[in-house]
């Protein structure tokens, strides 16, 4: 028993530190080191299962501790996405999307003046606020007096106002 444990000892140390490693990457933006050496350190935690103990046993293993990573990265980001600090990372509200949304529906019927070309999109200009705007489908020249017809999203839609 306490031989089976000590030839074990490695491929087990292998595999935790691994797990370790993708975990933190998890919390980390892009696919760096802690990712890459998870993988290799779960790899050799497997190869080393299989030389002791066979390749059965050895892949059995792996599939084991892929679902318990699965399980545990779910678990560990649903408790993230609901503490005080998650409200930062995550969006727990739609509201807070829907509102944002309201405050750009302020803008329609606003006049305003292009501050670029837009063929059909450019820059315009309303009472100080410059807003990233399309239009209809019309190419309108820079300077031109535009009127916010509709917001569609973070999509502003203007038309040329004839004066």
């Amino acid at each position: 028993m306490a031989q089976t444990i000590i030839e074990a000892l490695p491929s087990i140390l292998c595999m935790l530190a691994g797990a370790g490693f993708i975990i933190v990457e998890v919390f980390l933006p892009g696919f760096g080191i802690p990712g890459i050496s998870g993988i290799l350190l779960i790899g050799a935690g497997t190869v080393l299962a299989g030389i002791h103990f066979g390749a059965l046993t050895a892949i059995g293993v792996l599939l084991v501790l892929v679902a318990i990573l699965a399980v545990l990265i779910s678990w560990v980001l649903r408790a993230a996405a609901h503490s005080d600090g998650g409200e930062r990372i995550f969006l727990r509200d739609r509201e807070e999307l829907h509102t944002k949304n309201d405050d750009m529906m302020a803008f329609i019927g606003k006049r305003g003046q292009t501050k670029s070309v837009l063929r059909p999109a450019g820059i315009g200009d309303f009472d100080g606020v410059r807003l990233n705007v399309v239009t209809e489908g019309d190419y309108i020249e820079s300077g031109v007096a535009v009127e916010i017809v509709s917001v569609e999203g973070a999509r502003i839609v203007v038309k040329a106002v004839r004066e």
